[in-house]
This record gives structure tokens, sequence and C-alpha cells, in this order.
């Protein structure tokens, strides 16, 4: 087979004597039939002639025998017969004739037909030797009928706009991470090099210096600990399992009551017994630390802090309020996106020279993007409730398990603030 020329390999070549075979057999199928419908139907054979003396017609009226002269004589039925003979003889041979040309015809008609119906294949497999790791902006875009190929042309150009959206977002989030790293490490590095490594660095400045580079590496940590979640559930070889919600939410509460306490915040919990979800529990307990986070971080200092679980038209829901700067309403659907910034104005007293975040805008990093794919991964969604200069109110919903045969589960989790509005 790998001896054969390449065109002899190629499926155009394949179809094309497919074609044609399938027509000369049926071809040959149908003339053969009529040749043997005929042969069967007529009398058809060879000329029996015999020989009888040659005569002539006399003067006299009479016949009269040429001495010597023969000629070849035979019955009127046996002439018809012959005539039969050599009609279907011709059929025959005409026959095998015309098969011939009709083959040589067929090759040339099924090799440009095939051409013309591989067409798209061959722009397909053009766009795809054209594609590279780092370009997926090609697109077959196949014209014509609605016919199977125009739907594999469009399957493929949708696949790569997946895999095109897939990419800009990896190399978005590795630039975005890099980024986000690269900060606290010159932090670290410009703090060791002018503080820590000089033997006769005064203890203040020291303490200042290690302060500062502790700093930096919980950022750093926290990145970590985002990229971990994220990754982990995406993993196939996750397995569901029930989760109580308010134990998660109990264990969040007690991990940052001290946080909150230093910055004179007052954690409240409002935690009804009973929601059960499925799902990872470590991921879900993620995605409560990251908002438990944003909270302690932006509050106003001496204000209050909600943490809440309940259960509403068959979806559990864990909710944290905050009395922090708000968000903007332009900004309630991208403060989710990754690293999302946004230009609002913050006063200094939200947020603590412990953060290390600036003052001048609201700094989402992973920690919201995180919230959000872990919530949608578990089939839920999270909701924002916020107005500016009062707080805001992120809620996350979750099919709740522990449901009741008189209890049906909404469509959706419902619009409003579970916990209700702000007094």
């Amino acid at each position: 087979m790998n001896r054969l020329p390449g065109w002899m390999r190629t499926v155009r070549f394949r179809l094309t004597v497919t074609y044609s075979a399938v027509l000369i057999a049926l071809s040959a199928l149908m003339l053969g039939s009529v040749y043997f419908a005929l042969s069967s139907m007529t009398d058809a054979r060879e000329l029996n002639a015999f020989p009888v003396k040659k005569m002539y017609k006399g003067s006299d009226g009479e016949l009269h025998i040429k001495p010597g002269q023969t000629i070849e004589a035979a019955e009127l039925s046996a002439v018809e017969a012959a005539v039969n003979y050599q009609t279907l003889q011709n059929l025959r041979d005409y026959s095998a004739i015309a098969i011939g040309v009709l083959f040589l015809v067929s090759l040339g008609t099924g090799w440009w037909l095939s051409g013309r119906a591989l067409r798209p294949v061959r722009l397909i497999t053009a766009t795809a030797q054209e594609i590279t790791a780092t370009d997926l902006s090609r697109r077959i875009s196949l014209t014509g009928p609605p016919d199977e190929l125009r739907t594999l042309g469009d399957t493929v150009d949708g696949m790569l706009d997946r895999l095109e959206e897939a990419f800009i977002a990896q190399r978005q989030l590795v630039d975005d991470a890099s980024h986000e790293l690269r900060n606290p490490l010159a932090v670290i590095q410009a703090n060791v090099d002018a503080v820590l490594a000089h033997d006769d660095t005064p203890p203040a400045d020291r303490a200042q210096a290690t302060a500062i580079v502790g700093r930096a590496i919980q950022r750093m940590t926290r990145l970590v600990e985002d990229l971990l979640a994220s990754a982990r559930r995406s993993s196939p070889a996750f397995v569901d399992a029930d989760i109580d919600l308010a134990a998660i939410a109990s264990e969040a509460a007690e991990e940052y009551t001290l946080l909150a306490e230093d910055r004179e915040l007052q954690l409240v919990r409002r935690l009804a017994p009973g929601p059960i979800a499925a799902g990872d529990a470590q991921a879900l307990r993620r995605a409560v630390d990251n908002l438990l986070s944003n909270a302690v971080r932006l509050a106003r200092g001496g204000s209050e802090l909600v943490l809440a679980v309940g259960s509403r038209g068959g979806w559990a829901w864990i909710a944290v309020r905050d009395e922090g700067p708000g968000i903007a309403e332009a900004d309630a659907d991208r403060v989710f996106d990754r690293f999302f910034r946004s230009g609002q104005r913050q006063p200094p007293a939200t947020v603590p020279a412990s953060t290390g975040a600036s003052t001048g805008e609201r700094r989402a990093g992973l920690g919201l993007a995180i919230v959000r794919q872990i919530v949608e991964s578990h089939g839920g969604s999270v909701a924002l409730h916020s107005e500016l200069g009062v707080g805001s109110t992120f809620v996350l919903w979750l099919p709740e398990r522990s449901l009741t045969d008189s209890t049906r589960r909404l469509p959706a989790p419902p619009p409003e603030d579970p916990l209700g509005p702000r007094s």
C-alpha cells in the first residue's frame, strides 16, 4: 500500500474508483438483463444453409437447371433466426464497447465530482494546518447549502472559537498572575536587599521590613491557594459529597473572628441548621473564606459583618454582608472578573495597611473570580446586592439536597437579598 503513488492513497481516488465500479456494475447488469431477456424471447441461431442447383426460366416459360452451378439456400424461418442471432451479437459487442467508454468517462466524472464534494474537507485540512498553538484566529467559514459538510465546518469553527477563548483566558490568567506575583516579589527583594541583609540594621527597621515581607508572602500565598482551588475543582477525579453549609460557615467564622476583632469589626453569625448541598467542601470553604477576607479588608472599622446560612425555594445559600464602600452598579458584573480593578476611590480607613492594597482602587484579584467558578461548578450562582457608601451582600446560591416531598426547587435562585433590606 505504501508503494502506491500519493494520489492513489487519497479518499478522492477511492471515491472515484468506487463510483465508477458501481456505475459500471449497474450498467453491465442492465445491459446483461436486456441481452438475456431478448435471447430468451427470440429464436436466434446461426444460419443453416444448404446448396441447391441454380435454375433459370427459359423462353418457353419453364424452369431449367444450369449444369454445374449451385447456390446456398435456407428456409425463411432459419433466415429470421439468423437475423435475430446477428442482432444479438451486435448488441453484445456494442454493449461491451459502451461499457468500456462509460468506464473511462465515469472515472473522469467521478474524479471531478469527488473533488467538488471533498473541497470543504480540503479547506478544513488547510485551515487546520495553518493553525498554531499561538494563533487560533483562522476560521473555515464554509458557504453553500446547510449539508453535512457545512455542519462539520461550522462545528469545527465553533470548536476553534471555544479553544481560542480558553487559550486567551489562559494567557490572560498567566499574565495577570505573573503581574500579581511580581509586585510582592519585588517588595520582598527590596526589603531583603535594603534592610534584612545588613547586620547593622536597627531593630525597628528590621521589624518593619519583616512585617512587610510577611504581608507580601501572604498575598502570594492567597494567590497560589486560589489557583490551586480553581485547578482542583476542574479536576476530572473530583467526587461530590454532601456538605453541611452551616458547618462550613461556622468554621470560617471561627477563623476570621480574631481578624475581624483586630479591625474592631463585629462578626455576627446567623447559621440556620439544615441546608445541605453536594460538592467539594474544601472548595466551598475557600469561596466563603474569600468573601470573608474581602469583607474584613474593606469594611469600615467598628462596623458589623454578617455571615448567614439558610434555604429558600429549594436553594441553599450562604451570605456575607459588610458595611464597606459598596460597589457601583456598572461594576456589579465585572467585579467577578479575574484581577478586576475599578477606578472607584475608597477612603483610606477602608483599606488597612496590613493588606498592602492601594487605597485608590478596588482590587478583586482572583478571589471573587474563584468564588464564582466554584459556585457555578456546583450548579449554583453568585448574587451581589450592593449600594455605594452603604455596603455589599454576596450570596452563594447552591442546589439544596435536603428537599422534602412537599418542597420543589425553583428554576432559578430567588433574586432578592435573603438577608432582607438593611435597617
